[in-house]
């Protein structure tokens, strides 16, 4: 069996991690449902989502819709108490170089995260689209650190962040300075935890949100975790699939 939270882990938060799991752990327990000890690090995202003894992980809307919507059980939505959403909720803010004067990006180089990313593909389209353009080209950077810095670097002339990956970036990458929000798409559903196969999220969230309140301040602060929002399946499904981006 596995776990991992893998979608905002870095090397300054992972203790809060270890400390939030060893609390869901012994909840999960409590519950009767068996966990893994620790963590797991660095796993494939998608191949740790299509394993049938994942106990518990984070998935991102766009593969839950277009992948995993009949192979996983949604528990709830991260709430992180993002200013203009409501709870469980997150956007993307759309980035560029601070030295770059246009208010309007038309056709430009876009650099995304993952075709499969809602914050990094799906909703900037969107953004770009309700604005009457799109993308001239696009390049693939594998997170969205990286299409941060491809911007900074004069790689890329916008990119969509997490909202809540931007606020650890500008926390904790000194290149950020760089940078500045040229925009924000609308809002959606949040990262959300998740479990293998059809089952009862109900124990699932209360092992959750027990951890969570029983999580020490500083730990809670790290990881900008607020609360665990369950949200109705329809939220995700109502969502568009974006083709595939054009290089």
């Amino acid at each position: 069996m596995i776990a991992a939270f893998p979608m905002y882990l870095r090397a300054e938060n992972t203790a809060a991690h270890d400390a939030f799991w060893s609390l869901i752990h012994d909840a999960l327990r409590d519950r009767g449902i068996a966990a893994p000890p620790t963590l797991s690090d660095g796993a494939d995202t998608m191949a740790l989502w299509s394993r049938p003894d994942m106990v518990l992980s984070q998935i991102c809307n766009l593969p839950y819709r277009a992948v995993f919507k009949d192979k996983i059980t949604l528990i709830g939505a991260m709430d992180h108490g993002l200013p203009d959403a409501r709870p469980g909720e997150y956007y993307s803010v759309m980035i560029a170089r601070a030295d770059d004067p246009r208010d309007h990006f038309a056709d430009v180089r876009f650099a995304l995260n993952d075709p499969l990313s809602n914050s990094g593909w799906c909703m900037p389209g969107l953004w770009a689209a309700a604005r009457g353009t799109g993308f001239a080209t696009t390049i693939q950077t594998g997170s969205h650190l990286a299409s941060a810095r491809a911007v900074a670097e004069g790689r890329a002339d916008l990119a969509g962040i997490d909202a809540v990956t931007w606020q650890m970036l500008e926390k904790w990458e000194d290149f950020t300075t760089g940078l500045r929000v040229v925009g924000r798409t609308d809002p959606s559903p949040s990262i959300s935890f998740c479990t293998a196969g059809a089952v009862d999220p109900a124990p699932y969230l209360a092992a959750l949100s027990n951890a969570l309140t029983a999580l020490a301040a500083q730990d809670r602060e790290t990881l900008a975790l607020h609360g665990i929002i369950p949200l109705p399946r329809d939220r995700y499904l109502d969502l568009p699939i974006p083709a595939a981006p054009s290089t």
